[in-house]
């Protein structure tokens, strides 16, 4: 009987392939148990790279649509500017499945590298662009090529310990949330800046003659940085060649996560995980309604008080994108890894969802208020719709990745974001035509102008809480690490 408890008392002694990335990491992990946080930093800035350009364009959308002269009515300058607010998710669409199985076939890394390029490359061409067709196509190839976010967020679960993957995962969705605020931000604070700042920029100047290129400038510079740090991520996808048998053995009680035997690598094997299928679900319809919301509030805050908008200039509208910035990074790497161990992911987001919904209900109200009292109002609630939207997305992430073993994490991310990007691109779409009606009701008795288009949004986001409920939401059998 001592012999048998004993026996139950010694650690699984683990092999891992010397000359194996994959073994690596997870040989480090096992004898570090300390938080990972300069792979996080990295994670942390690439994921910034490339979540800047998507909502960047939303402050000047409005005057660059205008500026192309392809709407004949100023009622239809909304509908135009939710096609170029969409491409880029489209783009993305179309492709991220395949970035996902190139992930899991050739390794994270060098998909990182080629979508950090990406966004060097094709945001630089989208700031050039002479006409609407231009500036369209460079939005749909930055999708197309930049398949970073699959990739990504099965990178940040395997290069950390399970204890730490709640924190993980709150950098990319904290990186994520302020690149969608701060892009904004940089969008506003920079366009037609020969205008804004005839000190600097004259209107002979190239930004003179591209009034919406420095912001992408700024951006794509930022990313050719980000580009360079790209090299130093460590590979975390396991390559075991049948003729490397240099092994070192590591006493540890886990197995290495790219061991494990039986796993189909087929993506369509993936559409019979219900777990899985559930949770990518959920975050599509959350992520539709966050980035409905994101174009939504620029162009409703932009447009004019005769329309039901709130009349600001662009520097009002990244004036309160960016005020959600630092209180979005705190509450992302102090609070919600607290309440995910309290109360779990699911939990947490179905409590975000709820405040949310009564929050957004108040957002018409605000076209009532004037001067520095509606900036605040402005400000503050875009803070809190931030922050409530990424806490959702960061269980959204952790849920995925825990239904998944790493044979299938990049493929099951790459889905993921197949589905959601076509969402995503529903969402701006119609956002623009949602609003371009809804402008032209004020005088409606049921629900006038913008109180029309926030309903909407809200019904979509109550679809959502909905589905976090049995039966439609269903919980893992296994969880990964």
């Amino acid at each position: 009987m001592g012999e048998i408890r004993e026996t139950l008392l010694v650690k699984q002694e683990v092999y891992y392939h010397k000359n194996c990335p994959g073994c690596k990491v997870d040989k480090r992990k096992a004898e570090n148990p300390n938080i990972p946080w300069i792979h996080f930093f990295f994670v942390w800035i690439i994921t910034l790279s490339t979540a800047l350009p998507i909502s960047s364009i939303f402050p000047f959308l409005y005057y660059l649509t205008r500026d192309f002269h392809i709407a004949k009515r100023e009622e239809d300058i909304s509908f135009y500017a939710g096609f170029v607010g969409c491409a880029f998710l489209f783009g993305r669409f179309l492709t991220a499945v395949h970035w996902g199985i190139i992930a899991d076939r050739y390794g994270r890394k060098p998909v990182i590298i080629i979508s950090v390029m990406a966004v060097v490359v094709f945001n630089t061409t989208f700031g050039l662009s002479t006409h609407y067709w231009m500036a369209l196509t460079s939005r749909f190839l930055l999708g197309a090529v930049c398949g970073v976010m699959g990739p990504i967020r099965a990178y940040i679960t395997e290069v950390s310990r399970r204890e730490h993957q709640a924190i993980g995962v709150s950098m990319i969705a904290s990186s994520w949330g302020i690149g969608l605020v701060v892009g904004p931000a940089i969008g506003g604070y920079l366009a037609q800046p020969a205008e804004k700042y005839p000190s600097l920029f004259s209107q002979d100047s190239i930004f003179g003659r591209f009034p919406y290129f420095l912001g992408s400038l700024v951006i794509s510079v930022f990313s050719l940085f980000v580009f360079g740090i790209c090299f130093w991520l460590p590979e975390t996808l396991h390559s075991h060649p049948a003729e490397d048998d240099t092994i070192f053995a590591s006493e540890d009680v886990e197995k290495p996560a790219g061991t494990e035997k039986g796993t189909s690598d087929s993506w369509l094997s993936l559409l019979k995980n219900r777990p899985l299928m559930s949770t990518i679900t959920l975050y599509g319809i959350f992520q539709m309604h966050d980035l409905a919301y994101s174009e939504i509030f620029s162009l409703w805050a932009l447009s004019p008080r005769t329309l039901g908008g709130l009349g600001f200039q662009t520097n009002d509208v990244g004036n309160a994108l960016a005020t959600a910035g630092v209180g979005l990074l705190l509450c992302q790497l102090f609070l919600y890894p607290f309440l995910e161990r309290v109360l779990g992911p699911m939990s947490v987001s179905r409590v975000g969802a709820v405040v949310s919904i009564i929050q957004l209900a108040c957002y018409p109200f605000m076209a009532n208020l004037t001067g520095t009292t509606l900036k605040l109002a402005a400000d503050l609630n875009s803070a809190i719709q931030n922050v409530l939207a990424t806490s959702i997305t960061t269980g959204m992430f952790l849920l995925q990745n825990r239904t998944v073993s790493q044979a299938q994490r990049g493929t099951a991310n790459g889905l993921s974001l197949c589905i959601v990007s076509l969402a995503n691109a529903v969402g701006p779409a119609a956002a623009g035509t949602i609003l371009s009606w809804t402008q032209s009701r004020q005088n409606a008795t049921f629900l006038p102008g913008s109180h029309m288009v926030f309903f909407i949004l809200n019904m979509v986001k109550v679809i959502g809480l909905i589905l976090t409920l049995k039966p439609f939401y269903a919980e893992p059998t296994q969880e990964y690490d």
